[in-house]
């Protein structure tokens, strides 16, 4: 199981950003830990800083900023978690596990949305996906609206400039996903420049939806629905920018319901 970490904050302070990532990986309150908990799988948090000084580069959603670094210790983010998978599977079988080859993912609010993208990008690498309070607005897997190109991380328009290969709808289309957001979560990112450019907002509102509950979150799945994406969205009544229990207990169902039912096991 794997929560990239969400700190909800800005800090230039390391050390900060490592507290709060400990928390989300020891404490039933996030969504992660719980399901990791319920299903009795090991729980890998990675700590990726979000700066405070370079503010644009919001690192806990893997926005475009982060994606575009080069030549520094934030370059491909996406891949430096995917050998820490690596690394946490050789710990594993070094202690007499069987770790499989693809991992559960699991995210709320930024890291929902890092969730998201990240199965987008490495759909061969995701088992299935369950994350909510993503501001009403999921990556989308095709290239356009009305003849707009959608870029990353709107769409797959340029995928490829990152990845050096061509985005895998293949693959996407059936990995198991179930996305969730509360009718009375007001928790918007879309307007504020640390996760959209003015020209991605400008998208976001003309094609999708300025308003994020029901129109931007219905043109999403729309948009999913179309495309045949073996993905669950959802809207719970009466809850806002949440995860209560009954939540995530539904997404532990939601794995189980994956056909994975088998815990790790010693050998």
């Amino acid at each position: 199981m794997v929560e990239p970490n969400n700190s909800g904050f800005t800090d230039d302070d390391l050390q900060k950003h490592i507290d709060k990532a400990w928390r989300t990986a020891s404490k039933d309150f996030y969504i992660g830990n719980y399901v990791a908990r319920k299903l009795q799988y090991p729980l890998l948090v990675p700590v990726f800083p979000r700066s405070k000084t370079n503010w644009r580069i919001y690192t806990h959603s893997l926005d475009r900023d982060v994606m575009a670094q080069k030549d520094n210790f934030l370059e491909r983010i996406d891949l430096q978690l995917l050998a820490m998978i690596q690394d946490a599977n050789k710990r594993l079988k070094e202690k007499g596990h069987k770790p499989g080859k693809r991992v559960l993912m699991t995210g709320f609010s930024a890291s929902g949305t890092f969730t998201n993208r990240f199965t987008l990008i490495h759909p061969d690498k995701v088992y299935a996906a369950a994350a909510g309070g993503i501001n009403g607005l999921l990556m989308l897997p095709i290239q356009e609206i009305d003849n707009r190109s959608l870029n990353y991380p709107l769409g797959v328009n340029d995928l490829q400039t990152f990845l050096g290969q061509p985005f895998d709808y293949n693959e996407f289309k059936n990995t198991p996903q179930f996305y969730f957001m509360g009718n009375e979560d007001e928790n918007d990112a879309v307007p504020y420049d640390d996760g959209y450019s003015e020209e991605e907002r400008k998208l976001v509102y003309d094609l999708l939806g300025k308003e994020m509950l029901p129109q931007r979150w219905k043109a999403c799945k729309n948009v999913y629905d179309k495309n045949n994406i073996k993905a669950k969205i959802k809207t719970y009544q009466g809850i806002g920018h949440q995860h209560p229990d009954k939540i995530k207990n539904e997404a532990v169902q939601f794995f189980k319901n994956t056909g994975l039912v088998n815990n790790l096991k010693n050998k």
